[in-house]
């Protein structure tokens, strides 16, 4: 994608589903720390915070490669660059593993893992091109610990973490890296008690713990954190 080089003063940072919860702290966090953020979500959100935010916003679908490909355009357009990309996204359907239809899982694939390989596809080109860059892919702990109340969520972002990994070796060399986080219980939603005492800390992530955990992943602290897995769970999740 031909892109307008004029070097901000900023980095740079996407994010995606950023209207609220964990995408919407991202980028405050990201914006407080000094990058200029470039915000999509379905509702107008993101564009009333990419307003607070000196930033740039859409409304946008990720499961919509159109407007994944204009997300990627508004930001090179505008700094010329792209230095981070926040995959952050909304829920799967959920019900009885054998009971869910093809449609479900097809679905599921758009929302959680063919939309962070469309989107890598997009900004790999600039971030080559720019000598390098970092993303950062918001999972879940049903990744690493299937839960069968969330039986598409739990498959596919296990595949997330393998497609991870293998686009972390395969662009280390380019100076891009790739990680991904998986929150456990956010306090996005109301959590129940039966569940919040089972959480060791006693009580949930908030969405700025697990955007503090998204700023380090992509600042040069980690420049040495690629193709992780990192688990944001208050202790919940058991040994693997």
């Amino acid at each position: 994608m031909e892109a307008i080089y004029n070097a901000p003063m900023r980095p740079v940072a996407l994010i995606t589903a950023a209207g609220r919860g964990i995408g919407a702290a991202c980028g405050r966090e990201l914006a407080e720390c000094g990058y200029a953020v470039a915000l999509m979500s379905p509702s107008p959100n993101a564009e009333r915070l990419a307003g607070e935010l000196d930033g740039v916003g859409m409304r946008g679908d990720v499961t919509r490669p159109d407007d994944l490909e204009a997300l990627v355009r508004l930001a090179l357009h505008r700094w010329g660059r792209i230095d981070a990309v926040v995959n952050n996204t909304g829920a799967a359907a959920t019900g009885d593993l054998l009971h869910l239809a093809d449609e479900d899982w097809h679905a599921g694939m758009d929302l959680m893992l063919l939309n962070v390989i469309r989107l890598a596809r997009l900004v790999t080109p600039a971030m080559e091109q720019q000598g390098g860059g970092a993303i950062v892919n918001i999972s879940s702990l049903s990744a690493r610990q299937p839960n069968p109340s969330f039986p598409v969520s739990s498959v596919i972002r296990a595949g997330l973490g393998a497609f991870t990994k293998l686009y972390a070796d395969r662009y280390a060399k380019s100076g891009i890296r790739m990680n991904t986080v998986l929150p456990g219980w956010v306090d996005s939603y109301p959590l129940e008690e039966a569940i919040r005492a089972q959480i060791p800390l006693g009580r949930p992530a908030t969405v700025a713990e697990v955007a503090k955990t998204v700023r380090f992943l992509l600042s040069q602290d980690a420049g040495a954190i690629t193709g992780q897995q990192i688990v944001i769970d208050g202790g919940s999740g058991k040994s693997v």
